[in-house]
């Protein structure tokens, strides 16, 4: 009796450990594991401060340290609503992770062509289009849509960056683990940086 209690405890945390590991490989993440630095970055993609963090400093980021191997960074999916939650979905459905950042670096891009309206079913048509430019097919973008897992897992995500994060506002930048208070623009973003290195 005893026996079997140890093998099903073994069992659950094996499950456990599973799902959060399998959801930890599905956040987006680009640069060296051995990197000195990593930033996570906690955005909508509705959100017009996370395009513009995305736009104005990932983009120098991404040429000035993660190319080099000094920066890890992380995007962390933390939808505000249905619209942002299947733009989400449609940035995961790349099995390419650098397709899938340069997917996220056209949605933020265009945010003020998809994420506008209520009627979900046109913002969902015009993140497709977004998507079959970056070599989606139709088919796989509706299935993705569909995939409940895909759904819950960015959900869960929210929910575990909410509980250990505490998020109050998007986008919530961590570099190595410290919260960034600064200003949202590049050379305040690098000062940052500069110290660490």
């Amino acid at each position: 009796m005893i026996k079997i209690v140890k093998i099903s405890l073994k069992s659950l945390l094996f499950v456990l450990f599973t799902f959060v590991a399998s959801a930890e490989d599905k956040i987006l993440k680009i640069g060296s594991p051995d990197a000195k630095i990593t930033v996570k970055v906690f955005s909508s993609l509705t959100c017009p401060h996370c395009a513009n963090f995305h736009e104005n400093i990932y983009e120098n980021l991404k040429k000035n340290y993660i190319n080099d191997g000094v920066l890890r960074f992380e995007h962390h999916s933390f939808p505000l609503d249905l619209a942002a939650l299947n733009a989400e979905i449609i940035v995961r459905c790349h099995n390419d992770n650098v397709k899938s950042f340069q997917l996220l670096g056209e949605i933020y891009k265009k945010q003020s062509q998809w994420a506008v309206g209520s009627d979900i079913n046109i913002i969902n048509e015009s993140i497709k289009k977004i998507g079959l430019d970056s070599g989606l097919e139709q088919n796989k973008m509706d299935e993705c849509l569909k995939n409940e897992n895909t759904q819950d897992q960015i959900l869960n995500e929210r929910i575990n960056a909410q509980k250990k994060y505490k998020i109050q506002s998007t986008p919530t930048i961590y570099i190595n683990e410290k919260k960034y208070k600064g200003e949202h623009e590049y050379k305040s973003f690098k000062r940052e940086i500069e110290k660490i290195l």
